[in-house]
């Protein structure tokens, strides 16, 4: 072995030894417990192996230490002992891995199996079942040692991981208006800010509204102002299936440590993890140590968090203590807006008039404004057409055809009245007997799938019920049709005689 200088004999030892330990242990644990360690300082006696948290260094004192110390006296010259410290940011002295060489970043995500550690706690019912079906898992005493492929890699800080961030997803290329401004301000606020300026930042909307654009926007702006700052994000779902694998895999403390000592934890959907008690259970707790530490968590789902449904309690008030921010649907001065930001994205002059037609016809969201879009441009270029009103219509008439027929409350009330002949007044009154209020459910129901009207301005045009009582209706209607086929077709009934 070269021994030209210390340095040199420092970096050739702990390269060889941490290829052995891979060897030995498995590119789980090795990812996981191996890699995070740094060369943290050494004298002619002794080498310090820094570790970024204090359970890490403990976890890797209990179950590698004798075999690192042995592989170091085997392979060093100078037969120094090694010591484990805890040392974040410490100076990484060793050559191989290239990924270990400077610390940098961290952008946690779930990958593709929803191999993220998982967090303790009993399980729900549903969720038990799921975990005791799957074989049990090698504890971390043996012989793959160290943690399970449950683990998120990464977490200590010491990996760059390719997170599920779009690039195209930034604060410069969001469209603002009067609909998301404040939603905006706020995500800006937080990318920009060297504190927590709000805790929880909690976005809401519909579907393509801009919600995920805003998550994926903070996360780019705090890699590029704050690089040093570690930031998890993922989805409630991965959330969710990370915490049953890791009941499954029985390792729980990793998912802990590795959750609870991010600077930004994002999580895109919450509405997901409803009804799912233990789940939930969890997520309040990483949720209250990352507060009372001080790092900044950002959420999203498609309703206020007082509108989730089987949440408890608890959680709602702490998801409610920061700051909700909803983004509305979409404006026909932001459609505009949109569209003439593709364009230019896209680098093709459109007449505005193509502009002005498609944002007039379209309604629903900004994602399906831009589909719209695109299908046109990608037409144009393939098939060497102009764009054009005329090729427009033909190129969207799909699109243009669902939208054409705008449905109102109105309407789907006198329908539904003839239909299970009550009077059109019966759709307002406060009248209670199952022969009124079915009908008016249903009624409900139809108008929250038809039309693009929020659950507030529903309720106001059934007699100023409350959104709750309109929400209530369209899950009692949901299960209604899940058990009963002769009422689901009933109402499939209306809706088609609604939609011709």
């Amino acid at each position: 072995m070269d021994a030209a200088t210390p340095e040199l004999d420092v970096k050739d030892v702990w390269t060889r030894v941490r290829q052995q330990l891979r060897r030995e242990f498995g590119s789980a644990a090795y990812a996981s417990w191996i890699r995070p360690m740094t060369v943290n300082g050494g004298t002619d006696r002794d080498i310090a192996l820094g570790l970024p948290t204090r359970f890490m260094r403990d976890w890797v004192m209990t179950h590698y230490a004798d075999r690192i110390r042995d592989l170091w006296m085997g392979l060093d010259p100078q037969g120094r002992t090694v010591t484990f410290v805890v040392a974040v940011g410490g100076p990484e002295l060793a050559a191989g891995d290239t990924a270990d060489g400077v610390r940098q970043p961290v952008f946690v995500a779930a990958n593709a199996d929803g191999d993220a550690a998982a967090p303790a706690g009993r399980p729900a019912a549903s969720e038990r079942a799921t975990a005791e079906r799957a074989p049990a898992a090698p504890t971390s005493g043996s012989t793959g040692g160290g943690a399970t492929s449950g683990a998120l890699s990464g977490a200590a800080g010491t990996e760059v991981f390719s997170a599920p961030l779009d690039p195209r997803f930034t604060f410069e290329t969001f469209v603002t208006g009067k609909p998301n401004e404040f939603a905006y301000a706020a995500a800006k606020r937080v990318g920009d800010s060297d504190h927590v300026p709000f805790n929880p930042l909690f976005l809401y909307g519909g579907v393509g509204l801009g919600k995920t654009h805003l998550m994926h926007a903070i996360a780019h702006q705090i890699r590029e102002i704050r690089p040093d700052r570690r930031v998890a994000y993922l989805s409630a779902e991965k959330f969710m299936y990370s915490f049953i694998r890791a009941l499954r895999m029985h390792d729980t403390i990793s998912f802990k440590e590795q959750f609870r000592s991010v600077d930004v934890l994002m999580i895109d959907d919450v509405q997901f993890i409803s009804g799912k008690d233990s789940t939930q259970e969890e997520f309040f707790h990483t949720f209250n140590a990352l507060v009372d530490q001080g790092r900044q968590i950002v959420l999203s789902a498609d309703k206020s968090p007082n509108d989730l449904e089987e949440i408890g309690n608890r959680l709602r008030s702490r998801l409610s203590m920061g700051l909700v921010a909803d983004l509305h649907p979409t404006t026909y001065e932001l459609r505009l807006a949109i569209l003439a930001s593709k364009a230019d994205q896209f680098g093709v002059e459109i007449p505005p008039k193509v502009l002005e037609f498609i944002a007039h016809k379209i309604v629903s969201n900004g994602r399906e404004v831009e589909g719209a879009l695109t299908r046109l441009v990608a037409h144009a270029q393939l098939v060497g057409r102009p764009i054009t009103l005329e090729t427009t219509r033909e190129v969207l008439h799909d699109l243009l055809r669902a939208h054409d027929r705008r449905i109102t409350i109105e309407e789907i009330q006198k329908k539904v009245a003839e239909h299970y002949k009550v009077r059109i007044a019966d759709m307002s009154s406060a009248r209670r007997s199952r022969a009124v209020a079915r009908p008016r459910q249903v009624a409900m129901y139809l108008s929250k799938q038809l039309t693009q009207r929020s659950l507030p301005e529903i309720g106001r045009k059934f007699g100023g019920r409350d959104h709750t009582t309109v929400m209530h209706a369209v899950k009692k209607i949901e299960d209604l049709c899940r058990t009963d086929a002769a009422f689901a077709e009933d109402v499939d009934l209306l809706r088609r005689m609604l939609e011709t």
